[in-house]
């Protein structure tokens, strides 16, 4: 007698014009039982949507030939009961908001964990979230990201690695210090994936990068009418973020009236949007971060001391990359390969010269500066062993090169 057929695995368009993230992506899927079929721009989406609509599909709305909202209204008017999940890295989630009203059934921001992405597409199916065998898969981005979220090797990191796996599993709210661009909120974000909470959201918000008056819509939402502009009811970063983590960074920048607030609903865990009555209860994990003294923010009243001890639990303080050993040699070569990778080049790793001048460059924007010299330096030469010729002309201008190790 023969077997009943096998069910066909459930089939995942992935639009997405990122050649690294289309790798993640569909490797974190295919270990899960899904079939996935890719596409690089709207064009190439909509051409394989037409020829065999997919159950599901991830839909980045940054594409290069055409906005993504457009993209929701055509596949849903072939296939309205397709669903479709954006993807943005605007942790606004203005977009996803915005896409969630053309008909999207779902919205991640980057970054997110795998568990959340995983949970996410099976939610869209109504079934049970996957889950792949140790043999099947590596271990779950939660547990990765965890243990190693950080490029670098120094006893400094160590410890930073150590205590996020302490306080990852606690509901304590973590306070994230340090100078721009030593990855605050990838260790928010290291944090959020080896909690409980992972399966959550994380919704990260920039509050100096928000002008005062809106910043309040942003983190509890508003109702329909309640100021000029505001058409429709909209959910906040703290509603979006329920079940999950809110990363606040650049805490220090929010204005009185709105740390008044925030406060209040550190201690009712309750969210009442701009022009609402009501409040509606959330559960949701605080982290948040900032690149100034906090406590000298609030012996200047620039932040208030209650809000202050209500958020500063667990400190957590990111070291500038100068503090950091060879661990600058070590972002350095990563990058080198992921850019060169994404850009389809090949590169031979760092001239001993390069290795040597960027041990003594004080790096005044940490990992963030590293990044961007490794991609400058990609982008603008074929490949072969990086030479001191290839690195851009201002680096080491903004200030002295440091002594070399050993000097005083």
């Amino acid at each position: 007698m023969k077997s009943p057929p096998r069910p066909k695995p459930p089939v995942v368009l992935l639009i997405e014009d990122t050649p690294s993230l289309q790798v993640i992506y569909r490797t974190v899927l295919s270990s899960a039982g899904y079939i996935v079929r890719l596409a690089g721009t709207a064009a190439e989406g909509m051409a394989a949507f037409v020829a065999d609509p997919a159950q599901v599909v991830l839909l980045d709305l940054g594409l290069p030939d055409r906005d993504g909202l457009e993209l929701i209204h055509d596949m849903l008017a072939l296939r309205a009961e397709t669903k479709i999940i954006v993807i943005t890295a605007n942790a606004s989630i203005n977009r996803a908001v915005d896409a969630m009203r053309a008909g999207a059934h779902e919205f991640l921001v980057k970054p997110f964990a795998e568990g959340r992405f995983l949970s996410a597409v099976s939610q869209a199916l109504d079934m049970p979230v996957p889950r792949s065998t140790p043999a099947q898969a590596p271990a779950p981005l939660a547990e990765r990201d965890a243990a190693r979220p950080f490029q670098g090797s120094s006893e400094v990191m160590a410890r930073i690695h150590g205590k996020i796996n302490s306080v990852a599993k606690s509901m304590a709210t973590v306070f994230i210090t340090g100078e721009s661009g030593t990855g605050k909120e990838l260790c928010a974000l290291a944090v959020h994936a080896g909690s409980g909470r992972a399966t959550g959201p994380f919704i990260a918000l920039n509050c100096g990068a928000i002008p005062h008056d809106l910043l309040e819509s942003e983190v509890f939402g508003h109702v329909k009418g309640s100021f000029t502009g505001a058409i429709t009811d909209r959910p906040g970063a703290a509603t979006a973020a329920d079940g999950g983590t809110l990363f606040l960074d650049e805490i220090c920048e929010m204005a009185p009236a709105l740390q008044t607030k925030l406060l209040r609903f550190l201690q009712t865990s309750t969210v009442l949007p701009v022009g609402a009555n009501r409040p509606q209860k959330v559960n949701v994990r605080i982290i948040c971060a900032t690149n100034r003294d906090p406590l000298d923010a609030v012996r200047r009243g620039h932040f208030r001391e209650d809000l202050y001890y209500r958020l500063f639990v667990v400190p957590i303080h990111m070291p500038p990359l100068r503090d950091r050993g060879n661990d600058v040699i070590e972002i350095a070569e990563s990058a080198l390969q992921q850019f060169a990778q994404e850009e389809g080049r090949h590169f031979d790793g760092l001239s001993r010269e390069v290795i040597d001048l960027f041990r003594r460059l004080p790096w005044p924007g940490n990992v963030r500066q590293v990044l961007n010299v490794m991609r400058n330096i990609v982008v603008l030469n074929p490949g072969g062993l990086v030479t001191l010729a290839m690195l851009p002309d201002n680096l080491g201008e903004t200030s002295e090169l440091l002594p070399p190790p050993g000097v005083p």
